[in-house]
């Protein structure tokens, strides 16, 4: 285990790193398009077109985090559930679990701290409240189910296109796609979260707890079972890799694939 994770650690403090700067992506744009005191709110008074704003810098912060340096060092889980789900199918070593769980949650932390020093009380405004996750006005049940489908169908869109050759360069655009258009249409219901970490992240910060168990379970039901999905519909044999960029030059430590 320890030379795991003393060979590993780069990968590790990768995938810290997007999520963090996820977060303060996150907290950054969400003071933007929803703060009162900011002038984008005046030009944009409808929460669909706000959502819409928000949808988009999010999928573009996604893409830059899988296509970035950092992100194609640690294969972007940023996301303890897509890293169980790796390992379910055999593309995580047990030895690798903990690492990237655990970098996951301390960046969602470190990256939601960040953005508290740089946007003071505007990101504890009530409009923005760091960005927690919570159920929306349709309540416990519909939030739970909402989570379960968009995890869900995200999962299996990343295990399919990563699994056909001719579209795995794509796996984080389409991943980013669907992150937006979930911000835009599914956020009302349930905060679009998927991320255990990244609700706890907000969670810590802002002291809203409601509705936490939420974001540990839906996301895990929904992307385990698109991983059975995957299994009956593509077959164990898949060609399939952890990592949702490869490039030349870069180490994967989840296959063969441009080791070095």
């Amino acid at each position: 285990m320890r030379p795991r994770w003393r060979d590993h650690l780069p990968e590790y403090l990768a995938e810290a790193f997007g999520l963090g700067l996820f977060m303060v992506s996150a907290c950054g744009f969400a003071v933007l398009f929803f703060h009162p005191g900011s002038p984008v709110v005046q030009r944009l008074p409808g929460m669909f077109a706000r959502n819409l704003a928000m949808g988009l810098a999010m999928a573009l912060t996604l893409a830059v985090n899988v296509y970035g340096p950092w992100g194609q060092r640690s294969g972007a889980h940023l996301n303890p559930v897509v890293t169980l789900t790796f390992y379910r199918l055999g593309k995580v070593a047990r030895g690798d679990l903990p690492g990237y769980v655990l970098a996951q949650f301390a960046g969602a932390l470190a990256g939601t701290g960040v953005a508290a020093l740089i946007f003071g009380e505007r990101l504890a405004d009530p409009t923005v409240n760091y960005v927690v996750t919570v159920p929306g006005p349709s309540g416990v049940l519909v939030a739970l189910l909402a989570e379960l489908l968009i995890a869900f169908v995200l999962m299996l869109v990343v295990l399919h296109v990563a699994a056909t050759p001719a579209l795995a360069r794509y796996t984080g655009a389409c991943a980013a796609v669907l992150v937006g258009l979930y911000i835009t249409v599914e956020a009302p219901y349930s905060g679009m979260s998927m991320n255990p970490a990244r609700t706890v992240g907000s969670a810590v910060f802002a002291g809203t707890w409601t509705g936490w168990w939420i974001y540990f379970l839906a996301p895990g039901l929904g992307m385990l079972a698109a991983a059975e999905a995957f299994l009956r519909l593509r077959g164990p044999r898949a060609r399939l890799c952890a990592k949702l960029s490869h490039v030349e030059g870069v180490r994967c430590i989840f296959c063969e694939h441009h080791a070095g």
